[in-house]
């Protein structure tokens, strides 16, 4: 497929980085030149240099021949005027990014007007993920499908634990419905686990189950699940609004520190509820004075990485709370992975999840099943993917036993007529169905493509 993306930013290069990685034809238009060199220099896309509203540089980059334009500049207006002048000019679909909150809200009324494809916040998509994972304390990270009633839950194995030293075949003593779908050990190394795999401590397990299975899982093996009551989030920035109005809403008590006046008096006026601290986050003795020992989850969100690393470092040394970080930089990854920083969550990545999953919808809207969701999983090395089985195709109504998968390929969840089915050999895929696939393939567009072609 022939995609623009329209702003070089950190959005626009992680966009282009793994489109181009799928082997899509990858434009790039920003209005500064060295965002674009450092592009062309280091991925597969084309550049051009202008305004990437101007009707000329988008016709000098082929959005008029594009199948997809993204537009995802600094601006939310710019990006709307951006995507309609690529819909006038004949592109194919358009996404613009937009954050202001209140523009959010009010894009439903003229998404069709403006030829709109679809529309990413990746600070309210990430705020999303955040609370999701402080609804369960013990989990990592939280991915849901099938419309909340299957959860990908991330979680340690603890020494001591009864899953330390245990095959997965012998689960079923568990009597917990479960899958565990990858198993990431040391840095590097991710399966996709048989029933002779032997789980041990210090591993990070995925696992596929319903909310309730899940809880059920927890108290068979010890796994605490404590309820967060009081959250302290530190940074009062757009992320920090979208957690707090969630965690509002879901009865928790929260305290935003912030360290610009103007935005705490804002803040103070879109979250009347919300305790709005105007202070440094990163003084030790004002978090203390503000009831850090005695929160049940502390969120580092300041504008820099390396503060909310420190914040993070402290909360998890001085407290037993829930500590979730939001990291900007990808280049930060292999540092992060072995500090005690909790959960950590990438903005941009989560944003470009949801792109891709829609590119490869494109790319699938004759198949038999379409995909529904995409996430990375096990530390983006694991996607997990769902399918609604639209139509009739060969796979339906075969044992899956009798199916054959490609490698480091598994069917972890079906769910149908809004029931959830932990599959076995004996169960098969039918019309109408949702159906979780977890690989470590990357590109899977259609359900078709997790089978050996004959």
């Amino acid at each position: 497929m022939k995609i623009v993306i329209i702003g070089d930013g950190k959005i626009g290069s992680t966009l282009a980085e793994q489109l181009s990685r799928e082997k899509h034809e990858v434009t790039l238009i920003d209005r500064s030149g060295e965002p674009l060199e450092q592009s062309n220099n280091q991925l597969d896309v084309m550049v051009v240099e202008g305004d990437g509203a101007s009707h000329a540089v988008q016709q000098e980059a082929g959005v008029d021949r594009a199948d997809l334009v993204i537009a995802c500049t600094g601006a939310d207006e710019l990006n709307l005027l951006c995507c309609l002048i690529a819909k006038k000019l004949g592109a194919g679909h358009t996404i613009a990014r937009v954050r202001n909150p209140n523009y959010v809200e009010e894009l439903s009324l003229i998404k069709d007007d403006l030829g709109l494809s679809m529309a990413i916040n990746p600070e309210a998509m990430c705020a999303t993920e955040m609370a999701r994972v402080l609804r369960i304390s013990s989990a990592i990270k939280i991915d849901t499908f099938s419309r909340g009633q299957v959860e990908i839950l991330k979680l340690p194995v603890a020494e001591g634990s009864v899953l330390d030293g245990m095959a997965l075949m012998e689960m079923g003593r568990l009597k917990a419905k479960v899958l565990i779908c990858a198993v990431e050990r040391g840095e590097h190394e991710v399966f996709i686990p048989s029933g002779e795999f032997r789980l041990q401590a210090g591993d990070h397990i995925s696992v596929v189950a319903t909310p309730v299975e899940a809880i059920r899982f927890f108290r068979q093996t010890g796994i605490a699940r404590t309820r967060v009551r009081q959250c302290m989030i530190i940074g009062g920035g757009r992320i920090a609004f979208y957690l707090a109005r969630q965690l509002l809403a879901a009865g928790m008590d929260v305290k935003i520190i912030e360290s610009d006046m103007a935005r705490c008096e804002t803040l103070s006026e879109l979250l009347p509820d919300a305790s709005i601290i105007h202070g440094d986050g990163t003084d030790q003795q004002l978090l203390l004075e503000e009831g850090l020992e005695h929160m049940d989850a502390v969120v580092s969100l300041t504008g820099i990485d390396e503060e909310n690393i420190i914040i993070s470092l402290y909360a998890a040394r001085t407290t037993h709370a829930k500590v979730i970080t939001k990291i900007n930089r990808g280049s930060y990854e292999d540092i992060v992975e072995n500090l005690e920083l909790g959960s950590v969550f990438y903005p941009r990545r989560i944003c470009a999840d949801n792109v891709v999953r829609y590119v490869r919808a494109m790319q699938a809207s004759n198949a038999y099943a379409s995909m529904e969701t995409l996430c990375k999983i096990a530390g983006g090395k694991v996607e997990a993917l769902e399918f609604s089985v639209t139509k009739e195709a060969d796979y339906c109504g075969v044992p899956l036993q009798d199916l054959n998968l490609r490698d480091q390929m598994l069917i972890a969840s079906i769910t149908r007529k809004g029931k959830p089915i932990t599959p076995r050999g004996g169960d098969s895929i039918e019309v109408g169905d949702s159906v979780v696939v977890v690989t470590t393939h990357s590109g899977i567009a259609t359900l078709n493509d997790i089978f050996v072609k004959k």
